[in-house]
């Protein structure tokens, strides 16, 4: 599985009256490389949109779609939801770097659930050729015989 950052940039107007600069510099700092950064110059109403299309095609497990504000990526509720479904199902995290959307940052949970998912597995492992897991025992099963013929002894 390979972990990359990919980012997602857009603005409303084609017509130039805005640009993608500010959006694409917090990516960059964010860690995007400015190649894997997709773009697109269209209101965010429309759910055809190139720049994402291609965007979500290019995403694998274990990636981070990284995007400045939640409005980038959609003007719906329901097709943000959609959009997270669709990253949850591939297993790609997702980030959002500013604005009301901030504290989502899906990577977190999903490294947690890599690890717990390679901790069972490797417990499994070692149980099938024989090994317990858990805190070795103090004593032996001759140590233990006399600490308990010592404990029966009041003496």
């Amino acid at each position: 599985m390979v972990i990359m950052l990919i980012g997602y940039i857009r603005v409303s107007k084609a017509d130039g009256s805005q640009i993608l600069d500010l959006q694409r510099d917090a990516l960059i700092k964010a860690g995007v490389e400015p190649e894997r950064i997709y773009e697109d110059l269209a209101s965010g109403r429309f759910d055809d949109r190139p720049g994402l299309t291609s965007c979500l095609k290019a995403l694998q497990p274990g990636n981070t779609l990284v995007i400045w504000k939640l409005d980038r990526l959609s003007m719906s509720l329901r097709h943000l939801v959609n959009i997270v479904e669709e990253l949850k199902i591939k297993e790609v995290g997702f980030k959002v770097l500013t604005g009301q959307g901030v504290q989502i940052d899906t990577t977190a949970e999903f490294e947690r659930e890599l690890i717990i998912e390679r901790t069972k597995a490797g417990l499994a492992s070692a149980r099938a050729r024989g090994r317990l897991g858990g805190r070795p025992r103090k004593m032996d099963v001759t140590t233990l015989k006399i600490a308990m013929s010592a404990m029966q002894d009041p003496r």
